[in-house]
């Protein structure tokens, strides 16, 4: 499995990459970026899987995450793949819109023409993506976690609640809890899956553990003056759940703080530190 390094660049004693390669899944080029601390040769290093949101590809989170100097110090790989498939004739909103199509994958396997072709994110980051990690950098495959922001925090959770045993730790900021009551996601589950409800349960966190899933345990952090809060995240509704399944979960609201990545990034490293603590016990 042949990979093109698009760049590199050391940071904080590690190497920052960027690569792209050709996806089977997708059918079309991926590009994703992978942060490697220094570490001894032959050594296995833990792996974080980041998620990114609606617009996004793999360089919001490089260029603003500010995490680099957490992995250093931690001794963890972060990964960060791209929101969704692209290129000539990968087929977008019909509309031009920002919450559909490009830049706008949903974490989904598309059952739906004309976005069942290329939009196949869910068997991308779960099974290839991996593949092609663990072949080329020095991950443990038995130590992985992980996270993401808003669209990428529904993708993380509902990642991690179908694959508990896989992943040690699963985190988000401002997810979007229960795509199936939305208007980003109803839209989104609806054009890529179809109509039937039922089918979308299992890209839901709310309806995952109401179906039964279960993780160990889950953070969540949230900005008070996230203008998205009330209409699209719904962190109540995830917040019940977990009570109601008798899920830990640790539901921090931020006074003051947005959607952005300045609000991210301020919290980086808290939850960088949560994933190491359970990486490494």
């Amino acid at each position: 499995m042949s990979l093109e390094t698009v760049s590199l660049n050391k940071s904080h004693g590690g190497m920052q990459g960027v690569y792209k390669h050709a996806s089977r899944e997708t059918g079309t080029a991926m590009t994703f970026s992978v942060y490697v601390p220094p570490h001894q040769d032959g050594s296995r290093l833990p792996v974080v899987w980041y998620l990114s949101g609606l617009t996004c590809t793999h360089a919001n989170v490089t260029e603003k995450g500010e995490y680099r100097k957490a992995c250093t110090e931690l001794g963890l790989i972060l990964v960060a793949p791209d929101t969704s498939p692209r290129g000539e004739g990968v087929p977008g909103d019909p509309s031009g819109a920002y919450d559909f199509g490009l830049g706008a994958g949903f974490y989904v396997d598309a059952t739906q023409a004309p976005f069942s072709r290329n939009y196949r994110m869910w068997s991308y980051v779960t099974k290839e993506l991996p593949e092609v990690i663990v072949a080329n950098f020095p991950v443990d495959r038995e130590r992985q976690s992980i996270f993401g922001h808003s669209m990428g925090g529904h993708g993380a959770l509902t990642i991690a609640l179908s694959h508990p045993n896989r992943y040690r730790a699963a985190t988000a900021f401002s997810p979007i809890a229960s795509p199936s009551q939305v208007p980003w996601g109803t839209k989104a589950l609806g054009g890529y899956l179809g109509d039937d409800r039922n089918l979308w349960r299992k890209h839901d966190a709310v309806a995952l553990i109401e179906d039964g899933a279960r993780f160990s345990e889950l953070l969540v952090d949230i900005g008070d003056a996230d203008p998205f809060l009330r209409e699209q995240l719904r962190p109540e509704l995830l917040e019940r759940a977990c009570a109601k399944a008798t899920i830990p979960l640790t539901l921090r609201m931020h006074q003051g703080y947005d959607h952005s990545y300045y609000f991210i990034s301020t919290f980086m490293a808290d939850h960088l530190r949560w994933h190491a603590e359970r990486l490494k016990a």
